[in-house]
């Protein structure tokens, strides 16, 4: 899952290297701490943040087949 959204991350940014991905697992839950270059911070949110919706929507619902509750956060 983690390489998913560090996938997804490094496709929409300008500067792919700087994209950091961390796994913190609290529980039955896991939490994916999205970093990016400062200058890419806009293209990972995106236009009233419908890029990073996405994202989660789109790990939401590979999630769903192990059972897990996972969230993305952009530090």
């Amino acid at each position: 899952m983690q390489k998913l959204v560090e996938v997804i991350a490094k496709s929409l940014v300008d500067y792919p290297d700087e994209v950091r991905v961390k796994e913190v697992v609290d529980g039955d839950s896991i939490v994916f701490e999205l970093s990016v270059a400062q200058s890419d911070m806009g293209k990972i949110i995106g236009k009233q943040g419908k890029t990073v919706k996405a994202l989660r929507t789109v790990v939401n619902a590979a999630a769903v087949k192990d059972n897990k509750k996972i969230s993305v956060e952009i530090i």
